[in-house]
C-alpha cells in the first residue's frame, strides 16, 4: 500500500476539482467512469455525493481487454452533500 493511501488526499482533490468546475468554470455536470471492482473509487464518489447512473459494458480497453465501467455523476444544481 502506498505511503499516501487512506489519508483523504483524493477526497480533498476531487472536492476541490468539483468546487472549481462548478464555480469558476460554470460546469453543470461531472462524471466518473469506474470499473466495478474498484471499491475505493466507488466509495470516494459516493462520499462526495455522486449518484450511480448506469453501467457500460466493455466501455474502455485496458491492457488489451475491454473493461466494464459504472457511470457516476454529480450535478451542480443537485445537493451533493460533501462535494461543494
Amino acid at each position: 500500500m502506498s505511503a499516501f493511501a487512506r489519508q483523504g488526499l483524493m477526497t480533498d482533490a476531487v472536492r476541490a476539482a468539483a468546487s472549481y468546475a462548478f464555480g469558476e468554470m460554470g460546469l453543470h455536470r461531472l462524471e466518473a467512469n469506474i470499473q466495478p471492482g474498484n471499491e475505493a473509487s466507488i466509495a470516494l464518489v459516493r462520499r462526495l455525493g455522486f449518484l450511480k447512473e448506469g453501467y457500460s459494458p466493455r466501455y474502455l480497453r485496458i491492457d488489451g481487454e475491454w473493461r466494464d465501467h459504472e457511470r457516476w455523476a454529480l450535478l451542480a444544481d443537485t445537493p451533493s452533500g460533501d462535494a461543494r
